[in-house]
């Protein structure tokens, strides 16, 4: 797969911080735009990604519900953390 994402702005969208569950909306340098949910306890991880369909897949060119972005989770978990993106969504 040729295709990277590379996140250029986290927003957290709503949370539960009691039972530890966050909604994060990420925007992608290629302007795809991504709600990510993540459960905080015991570490972060991510439990579901799905792309908001305001453009269409940038990997299979769909204009309606597609699961492509299940396969970079590795990807953008990798980015939310080692970049600190929950921490500045959080801070905000």
């Amino acid at each position: 797969m040729s295709y990277r994402p590379n996140i250029t702005n986290v927003t957290k969208a709503s949370s539960n911080d009691k039972e530890g569950l966050y909604e994060f909306i990420i925007k992608l340098a290629d302007g795809t735009e991504c709600r990510a949910f993540y459960h905080r306890f015991p570490e972060w991880k991510m439990t579901n990604i799905s792309r908001l369909l305001k453009t269409p897949c940038p990997i299979c060119r769909k204009d309606f519900i597609c699961k492509c972005m299940e396969a970079f989770t590795a990807d953008f978990e990798g980015q939310m953390i080692g970049d600190q993106w929950i921490e500045k969504a959080i801070a905000e």
